[in-house]
């Protein structure tokens, strides 16, 4: 890393050295990364020297503030940072026919003395801690024979044995002479480490330490100004706090800074994406208005035996809005369970259809888009279209559904209809991204449960509107979520989009009762319930997490429990059974028994997740519910509660795991999908709803979507504002420079073709 830094293009904030220019050096021109270092390193995704600055500590462990042994106070837990100077591991003892417990012994030495750490069960704690390595012990403080001891502590190892300290000089507590008072007096940052690799956190940082003292000052894509306006720290100053603070005070505004860059990254991105799609658009202007009667779309609505809730007509609007201006609609439509987003995706699509376009509807899987077809031909029954190739010049509306189960025949007839224009509304799966679907004239596409769907499958469907010659235009897209999203996150997965949220159930929809019953007595009241409602001429939902029986796995299997069922608690009821590995035919088979009232309770997989429309169902039992995430046992909930009539979910589980106990009690404590997002966010982090964006090297690392809603904010503004003044970005080339290295190929060719 000798070469020198350039200089920054036009308006650039100032020089140093790029992000770019450590991309393109192999972690192995640090000093002492031979090639079992960087095979170790390769585990943690480390291969560059960007790779290794931008692997950021998980923790940091406050040195300054560690009771020293002498201090301990037994009862009470305490965090000691101490060398370990003896290891033991005692032959087992053989008890009652089998081994008894394994134990290992160490003892631990600070400044202020000696403490011996035992740990049960855990022989694999003597390879872990070989003597001479620096660890955190933190637990309840206990003594044994006049000693004080920790038993079964949690540990995080600091540095291996013999292992020179990874810390800058300052900072450093005073020695007592022999090693032990680097263990108070610093800041220690704990990386990321895998469980295969011999690195430990001492080793990664000394790396970091030479990355950045070699690399200097870094260039800056943010000027003193804008900084400044968004209270943050430059980035020179920002590694350094991240990596090497010298006092806890410096960690999160460095976190900040660096958290913002990645926020800014991805919004940079999404408004490109926009501009560049309104740049290339080649958009239909749909009417919205007729002077010589209603429009289909006013028909739809009026003949509807319900009328619209406030936020359904609100949506409506906007939809009008988007479908009547210039540019192609980009649209997100977030909705809880229940709230009615069909009925305004057929508004939309019928608005398409009256132009003489064509409206096309895709769901993830069968029983969904099955659904969605039986829902969409009841809603536009009874509505005409023009024709002039028949006698009377106009037709019935028809809707047509292809998915894989198609068969060749009708197939063939669907293609034909999409092609020469007689097929007004096509739902369906993957199965029309293929080639062989062509349309006539693509008007309006909708995707259905959207985080199931990739970025390049939305533009696939989109791209059906210009056609095979290019020629044609771009469909208006609206896309829909029933799985709520906090609006931080969505500003982050779906910023190229606009967004409207239906946050208003229909009138008559009462809440959904929900239980967590843990043991056999509690249990006994699902079934009760069960039996009851069943005899009240409403039917039941039984969902368990696998097909068939597990060795490996404790929980419930759909096919031995709807056995079981049948001949204990439910016997005398007709009990069916529905999941994925069934036959297409049989599937459809069950579904159609228990929508007709010859089956009482239905007990399946997740497969009736979504899609599933059984007015009559009024109880839900989730068996082993610890086992699912809040988002599938608030969709498996959504399952009942659709008539008006009183519902209930029960989710059964005696597990005791503290995250599990989050969602169970979230899940009792509300029933609003956008409460249940946030807590979802907060339990399980960032990386499952970014991971719904399947684009380029956009991890979030240190941005966390509920706590930084201020940063999601001002890097989306910013974002707007920079690519407002300057579309090309051309007095921005180091952002430009370093966004490249974050998005893949074809996304940097499609924004930066300019």
């Amino acid at each position: 890393m000798s070469a020198p830094a350039p200089k920054p293009g036009a308006g650039d904030a100032a020089p140093g050295r790029r992000l770019r220019q450590l991309a393109d050096l192999a972690v192995t021109v640090l000093r002492g990364v031979g090639e079992s270092a960087a095979r170790d390193l390769d585990e943690l995704d480390i291969a560059t020297v960007f790779d290794l600055v931008t692997h950021y500590p998980r923790r940091h462990i406050d040195g300054t503030r560690m009771v020293t042994i002498d201090r301990l106070v037994e009862g009470e837990k305490a965090a000691v940072v101490a060398t370990v100077r003896r290891v033991s591991a005692p032959p087992v003892r053989p008890g009652r026919g089998r081994r008894g417990p394994s134990r290992v012994e160490l003892d631990v030495v600070d400044r202020g003395g000696r403490m011996k750490v035992t740990f049960f069960n855990q022989a694999w704690r003597a390879r872990q801690m070989a003597v001479g390595s620096l660890a955190v012990f933190f637990g309840p403080v206990s003594s044994f024979r006049g000693a004080v001891q920790m038993v079964n502590p949690t540990v995080e190892v600091l540095q291996g044995p013999d292992e020179p300290d990874a810390a800058p000089t300052a900072g450093a507590g005073d020695g007592d002479g022999d090693g032990d008072g680097a263990a108070v007096g610093r800041i220690y940052p704990v990386y990321p480490l895998t469980e295969k690799g011999s690195l430990t956190s001492a080793r990664i940082g000394r790396m970091v330490n030479e990355a950045l003292d070699r690399a200097g000052t870094f260039a800056d894509p943010l000027d003193s100004d804008t900084r400044h306006r968004h209270g943050l720290l430059d980035r020179t100053a920002a590694f350094a706090g991240i990596h090497r603070p010298t006092s806890m005070d410096e960690v999160e505004p460095a976190r900040r800074r660096l958290a913002f860059d990645e926020l800014f990254r991805l919004q940079l991105a999404l408004v490109l994406r926009r501009q560049r799609l309104h740049e290339d658009a080649r958009g239909i202007v749909h009417a919205t208005n007729r002077t010589d009667g209603p429009t289909l779309m006013q028909q739809f609505v009026d003949g509807l035996p319900f009328a619209l809730t406030s936020a359904q007509a609100r949506a409506v609007a906007d939809l009008v809005g988007d479908l009547g201006g210039p540019l192609p609609m980009h649209r997100l439509l977030q909705g809880d369970v229940g709230s009615g987003k069909t009925v305004v995706a057929v508004a939309a699509l019928l608005i398409g259809v009256e132009g003489g376009h064509q409206g096309a509807l895709m769901a993830p899987t069968e029983v969904l888009a099955e659904q969605h077809a039986v829902e969409v031909r009841h809603l536009v029954d009874g509505l005409v279209v023009a024709d002039l190739a028949t006698l009377a010049g106009e037709r019935p509306l028809r809707v047509a559904l292809l998915t894989s189960r198609t068969g060749a025949a009708e197939r063939t007839a669907i293609h034909e209809g999409l092609a020469d224009g007689t097929v007004d509304l096509i739902v369906g799966t993957h199965a029309l991204l293929t080639d062989r679907v062509v349309f006539r004239s693509l008007g309006v596409a909708v995707i259905d449960e959207q985080h199931r769907f990739g970025v390049e499958q939305r533009a696939a469907l989109r791209d059906k509107g210009r056609g095979a010659d290019g020629q044609g235009r771009d469909p208006d897209l609206l896309v829909m979520t029933a799985t709520p999203i906090p609006r931080t996150a969505a500003m982050v997965v779906f910023g190229d989009l606009d967004m409207t949220v239906i946050d208003e159930m229909p009138p008559g929809r009462q809440p959904v009762v929900t239980s967590w019953l843990r043991t056999p007595l509690e249990v006994e009241q699902a079934w009760s319930r069960v039996r009851e409602q069943v005899g009240s001429g409403h039917r039941a939902f039984v969902v368990c997490p696998l097909v068939e029986g597990s060795d490996r796995v404790e929980a419930a299997s759909a096919t031995a429990e709807a056995e079981r069922l049948a001949e204990g608690e439910l016997a005398g009821l007709r009990v069916g059974l529905l999941h994925g590995q069934m036959k297409p035919a049989d599937k459809e088979h069950a579904m159609e028994a228990f929508r007709a009232g010859d089956l009482d309770v239905l007990v399946a997989t997740t497969v009736i997740e979504v899609g599933v429309d059984i007015p009559d169902a009024s109880v839900m039992v989730i068996e082993d519910a610890d086992r699912f995430g809040i988002a599938q046992l608030h969709q498996l909930r959504g399952r009942v509660g659709r008539s008006g009539e009183p519902s209930w979910c029960f989710l059964l589980s005696g597990s005791g795991a503290p995250e599990a106990t989050a969602r169970l009690e979230a899940m009792e404590a509300s029933t609003d999908g956008f409460v249940l997002a946030d807590v979802d966010l907060e339990l399980r982090g960032e990386g499952t709803i970014l991971g719904a964006r399947q684009k380029g090297r956009s991890d979030l690392k240190l941005a966390r979507l509920l706590s930084d809603r201020d940063l999601v904010a001002d890097a989306r503004s910013l974002a707007i504002e920079l690519v407002g003044s300057d579309p090309l970005l051309d007095s921005h080339r180091l952002m430009v420079e370093e966004l490249r290295l974050f998005i893949d190929d074809d996304e940097a060719e499609f924004l930066f073709k300019s």
